[in-house]
């Protein structure tokens, strides 16, 4: 049995989801939540083996919550699911740590396969998005300086940029100031920059911000 959580802010869409997925013997939703703080009590006491995160919620976005997520459930494979286009998001999910990417509005046959894709320890890739990783391969384009930074650096840039102290980003990321104080160095020394003058430029010429 592959034990499912949901993470969704959109009731309608979790209970679309949930209805999906009971449809087959071998899956089961044991838990739903509409956001970070609901889904860390969720995993505190509920068995997860795969769990389904939308990317657009309100607060913290999908992607913040997958690198939590990856971080202090290292054993539980993320799907992460979404209304948005595969070549939005679908590269920069799994290079964030998702094990594969599911768009809600496709085939319902198609999450029920990705999910047990997923619980096996394999990446789900639909077609859309193996054609996309064929194509960067064939043709590599030269990468820019923050297209090497890890999802946790590139939220520091971001927070950073936006004017928010390093306590502030500290407390908004669950960190301690000094880990987020080791990003920030980290990001400094891959964008090659010197200050948060500079970086705050950088991101804003970049559309980072």
């Amino acid at each position: 049995m592959i034990d499912v959580v949901i993470c969704d802010d959109h009731a309608v869409l979790r209970r679309g989801i949930r209805d999906t997925l009971s449809e087959v013997t071998d899956i089961q939703v044991h838990g739903e939540a509409a956001g970070y703080t609901e889904l860390r009590d969720v995993l505190r006491n509920t068995p997860c083996d795969v769990l389904l995160l939308d990317i657009n919620m309100p607060g913290r976005n999908g992607l913040e919550v997958l690198v939590s997520v990856r971080e202090s459930y290292p054993d539980i494979k993320v799907l992460m699911v979404s209304m948005y286009p595969e070549d939005q998001y679908a590269l920069r999910c799994l290079k964030a740590g998702a094990h594969g990417y599911a768009n809600k509005a496709g085939d319902p046959l198609q999450l029920v396969e990705a999910v047990r894709t997923v619980s096996m320890g394999r990446k789900f890739l639909t077609p859309e998005v193996a054609q996309m990783l064929a194509d960067s391969l064939a043709q590599p384009s030269p990468e820019a300086p923050h297209e090497t930074l890890s999802e946790r650096e590139m939220q520091t840039l971001q927070k950073m940029a936006s004017g928010k102290r390093l306590t502030d980003i500290a407390e908004e990321l669950m960190l301690s100031p000094k880990t987020v104080s080791v990003y920030r160095a980290r990001v400094l020394e891959k964008l090659q920059l010197s200050n948060n003058a500079e970086l705050t430029v950088y991101a804003i010429r970049n559309n980072l911000v």
